[in-house]
């Protein structure tokens, strides 16, 4: 338990309110069943390499709000939890690549972001420290020697520009085996890349140039319901409501009265959802870019006023995503409000879950000191702190209460493992698709 570090574990305003309590109980008294569930489950749709989960905890409902399948953060993790990543990345990557021996990895082309390097360094020294020879490849075309990069923790990376002869990329003279990506393509498929013999790891199809959040939350919904019949709970605890309504142009206020009519219908669903479970709160939905991360594209609405009353400057902020890419498609996805904060100062917090494989890895809150509980918390001013989830994650206490914190770490763990069984299952379709 000491290894938990317990005092800092943030306060939870709601603890015990009643649904959330009802979920952890549950999951608490079918572990067994579950985790056979999980394992049958894996083995029929195999996980992604990594994946990061975003996780709202309102008290009165605990689920998934966004799945990343190119994380970054690998930086924040507790340190606790280094073991457990080298181990999963070595199981990844053998089942990906079995006969890898070497590996480059591609970032983001975003280098004077110096705490995302950290995050490249961090993956980096994993993959070295699970028995590969590992270098960092980079996309950038001003990148063209090989160029150092001090970063804040004292670390040293070096980025290679890469290039391509015939059906392989190399730097240098060191031609890997295969890529691991962590540039999530939001600004569209790499040339360089394509058609490569080398194994690309995840593949290029599960960028953002080709995914959709809704599609993710379509098949998080079949997952969320099966799950909720294994353990009798209602599966709206577990899962937030959505909907989408195809092209729109925030500029031009073009596909506006599809959002507005959509963005109501949702919130009439959620108000009867409150209304079943006794909640007194206003509901709301957020509405944000169908493809893409980075927080951007991204805004909270109470009702369909709120859509039509947008200004220039929020029309601008929503009509475009990383990259400068322009969003021609929203998701609108019921707002869960987090119900977590994190000191004396109670900073918003929510957390994140880290996978490799099928393994809970890690996981760290994110904060924000000038957002609400129900506003996006990616986003500039957010800091981070790590949890010892390689204690907690997989071994729960059930002569504990329900919301100590192995218990609820564990059922973080869950939900996480619940979305990226969903993502397993659009790879799955995905390679279906393009058979």
């Amino acid at each position: 338990m000491a290894a938990l570090n317990l005092p800092t574990v943030p306060h939870l305003l709601t603890a015990n309110a009643h649904p959330l309590e009802e979920i952890e109980r549950h999951i608490l008294d079918h572990q067994d069943d579950i985790e056979i569930w999980f394992r049958q489950q894996f083995i029929q749709s195999p996980a992604p390499f990594y994946a990061s989960v975003d996780l709202r905890n309102a008290g009165f409902k605990l689920s998934p709000v966004d799945t990343n399948l190119f994380p970054a953060g690998f930086n924040n993790l507790n340190p606790a939890s280094k073991p457990l990543c080298i181990q999963a990345f070595q199981i990844a990557l053998e089942r990906f690549c079995p006969e890898a021996k070497g590996i480059v990895i591609i970032p983001e082309s975003h280098t004077r972001n110096l705490f995302y390097l950290e995050n490249i360094a961090t993956i980096q020294e994993y993959i070295s420290l699970a028995g590969y020879r590992c270098a960092l490849g980079t996309l950038r075309e001003d990148i063209s020697s090989a160029t150092e990069f001090k970063l804040p923790s004292g670390r040293e990376i070096t980025l290679h520009p890469i290039k391509r002869q015939n059906d392989k990329i190399s730097i240098g003279d060191f031609t890997p085996c295969a890529i691991v990506l962590n540039n999530d393509l939001s600004a569209g498929r790499p040339p360089i890349l394509e058609g490569v013999t080398q194994d690309l790891i995840p593949p290029m199809d599960l960028g953002w140039s080709n995914r959709f959040k809704s599609d993710h939350f379509e098949i998080y919904d079949d997952v969320a319901n099966c799950f909720a019949d294994l353990i009798d709970i209602d599966p709206w605890l577990i899962n937030p409501l959505f909907t989408n309504c195809g092209a729109i142009d925030f500029m031009k206020r073009e596909g506006e009265e599809c959002l507005a009519d959509n963005t109501e219908a949702l919130l009439t669903k959620i108000q009867q959802k409150y209304d079943l479970f006794g909640i007194d709160e206003e509901p709301y939905v957020v509405i944000k870019a169908d493809q893409g991360t980075y927080g951007m594209g991204v805004m909270v609405a109470t009702s369909a006023a709120d859509v039509h009353q947008l200004n220039r400057k929020q029309r601008s902020r929503m009509a475009s995503s990383k990259g400068g890419t322009t969003i021609t498609e929203v998701i609108v996805q019921e707002g869960v409000p987090t119900r977590e904060t994190w000191g004396e100062t109670k900073l918003t917090a929510e957390p994140v879950v880290y996978m490799i494989d099928h393994y809970v890895v890690g996981g760290f809150y994110r904060m924000h000191e000038k957002r609400s509980a129900t506003e996006n918390l990616n986003a500039p001013g957010m800091s981070f702190e790590p949890l010892a989830f390689a204690e907690a994650c997989n071994t729960p206490d059930p002569s504990l209460a329900d919301d100590a914190c192995p218990n609820r770490f564990y059922s973080y763990g869950v939900i996480g493992r619940l979305a990226l069984l969903a993502a397993a299952r659009e790879i799955a379709q995905s390679h279906n698709d393009n058979a």
